[in-house]
């Protein structure tokens, strides 16, 4: 099965006190990077997730977005130390009436301490996350195997090309050494036939297309086995292209018949678009 770099996936949780909305998004890449914009510091939630992605996904630049809205608490704190010292002071000067109010230290360098933080639990985020996690690896399931569908449409018109080209070029050997044969006989009638028939035979070898023709079919079968599989590799499915194209474009310079020097060549293109598509496979 082929699973694209690219995808999408977005989850929610909203009540009266919060809103956390995360969003994951990726394109393609050479390896794994997890990226996160998040306006708090959470950096046990950012290991937590790196951990969930690295179990899934094994290629792509992911980008995490994460939005929090929530009812702040606000907690209030008096030192008192620093009070006590105060009024001691304002004692000994005669300054102090018989109570203090908040107004009256509420601008006292480190009297007052407000603490303001935001109504969420880890759990509660970690939740929202592995549900946007889950959309988004459906996402690029389907994408792949949209990708899927255009490389099986692409291989069926390969080997329909290839079975085409080789029906074409049977008897085709025959054919080379008959002419090769007669050429040099016209010329050397006079050299030892065998020795002739044996250097006749050597050039129409290299003339042959079999060998490629084998070879192309090969590959076809090792691509759609590898995007088939649970377990596909971008990687591997390029390489296997590399060498088809290999192939391919040995087909091409060898075959001097017009009809099937145009198949291989149709053949070519059809590989490059699929190597286009596979750059954007896991």
């Amino acid at each position: 099965m082929i699973k694209s770099m690219t995808g999408f996936g977005i989850s929610r949780l909203k009540n009266k006190n919060l809103e956390i909305i995360v969003e994951i998004k990726s394109v393609n890449h050479r390896f794994l990077e997890t990226t996160f914009k998040f306006n708090e510091n959470n950096i046990e939630f950012e290991d937590f997730a790196k951990k969930e992605i690295g179990k899934k996904v094994r290629r792509g630049k992911i980008d995490i977005n994460i939005k929090i809205n929530s009812k702040t608490k606000v907690d209030f704190e008096i030192d008192r130390e620093l009070l006590s010292d105060l009024q001691k002071f304002l004692k000994k000067e005669s300054l102090i009436s018989k109570t203090i109010k908040l107004r009256d230290i509420k601008d006292f360098p480190g009297m007052l301490k407000i603490t303001k933080s935001k109504l969420i639990s880890n759990q509660k985020l970690k939740q929202v996350f592995k549900q946007a996690l889950a959309n988004y690896l459906v996402s690029r399931n389907e994408e792949g195997s949209k990708i899927e569908k255009v490389l099986v449409k692409k291989i069926k018109s390969i080997e329909s090309k290839n079975s085409k080209i080789s029906s074409s070029t049977k008897g085709l050997l025959s054919k080379k050494i008959r002419m090769y044969k007669k050429r040099i006989k016209d010329l050397l009638e006079n050299f030892d036939n065998q020795k002739v028939d044996q250097e006749i035979v050597n050039l129409a070898m290299k003339a042959d297309v079999a060998e490629e023709i084998e070879r192309i079919n090969f590959h076809i079968q090792s691509l759609k086995k590898e995007i088939t599989i649970n377990s596909s590799s971008g990687k591997k499915i390029d390489f296997i292209l590399q060498e088809l194209f290999r192939e391919s474009n040995t087909l091409t310079v060898k075959l001097d018949d017009n009809k099937a020097k145009n198949l291989a060549l149709d053949i070519k293109i059809l590989i490059e678009e699929m190597r286009e598509q596979i750059q954007n496979v896991e």
